[in-house]
């Protein structure tokens, strides 16, 4: 008679104990989309490469251009940090905001990531509007802050395109410091408050005709 136990069954899905974490199932992906790219890479490959069951990564991701839309997240925040860009003298974060584009865009990796078309024009765009976006309403605050915001996010997407995804000769041909010098004072011009706030602060402070503290011609 064998009283030998079962061996245990292999469960599928999420694995007991100590689970390999998303960052190392985004870590394996990005290897394969690089040496790959997008449409070569499966699902089945990336769970081998983290040794991880396939059911793990539909769990957590649940399809492969999720989990590329993970990688391509990891890639923007680790260059482009919002909290780290908006840190600092407000006078320096144009040239901040500016060298946090540059910087990623220059990276060869992120450029091959890029290269996968729809899919990763489609996660810079949300990156852009859900993440930097947002982050510069809030910070910026007052009325006219998702304005102001917007205008930033509209110069800095100009650079990615005519730069990067569709490079016209002049802006190609620059180097870092140089689009630094040529963006620099229309993204200060962006970020400065509206004629109406500046007029409004102007009128808190006794300045303005209609309250009796502007200059009045004979």
């Amino acid at each position: 008679m064998n009283n030998a136990a079962p061996a245990p069954a292999r469960t599928r899905g999420r694995p007991r104990g100590n689970p390999p974490t998303r960052a190392s199932i985004v870590s394996a992906a990005r290897s394969l989309f690089l040496e790959r790219g997008y449409r070569r890479t499966t699902l089945r490959a990336v769970a081998g490469e983290a040794g991880v069951d396939p059911a793990l990564i539909a769990y957590h991701f649940g399809s492969k251009k999720a989990l590329f839309a993970d990688v391509m997240q990891f890639q923007c925040a680790q260059a482009l940090t919002v909290d780290d860009v908006l840190a600092g003298d407000r006078a320096t974060l144009p040239d901040r905001l500016i060298d946090a584009v540059t910087d990623l865009w220059e990276d060869a990796d992120f450029r091959r990531l890029t290269a996968e078309g729809d899919e990763a024009a489609e996660v810079i765009r949300e990156y852009l509007e859900q993440e930097l976006l947002a982050r510069l309403v809030e910070f910026l605050g007052g009325r006219d802050a998702t304005t102001r915001a917007t205008a930033v996010v509209t110069i800095l997407g100009g650079l990615i395109y005519t730069r990067y995804l569709n490079p016209l000769p002049t802006p190609a041909a620059l180097d870092p410091s140089e689009v630094r010098r040529v963006l620099a004072p229309a993204l200060r011009a962006a970020l400065a408050p509206g004629s109406r706030t500046a007029a409004a602060t102007r009128a808190g402070r006794g300045g303005s005709p209609a309250s009796g503290g502007g200059l009045v011609r004979s």
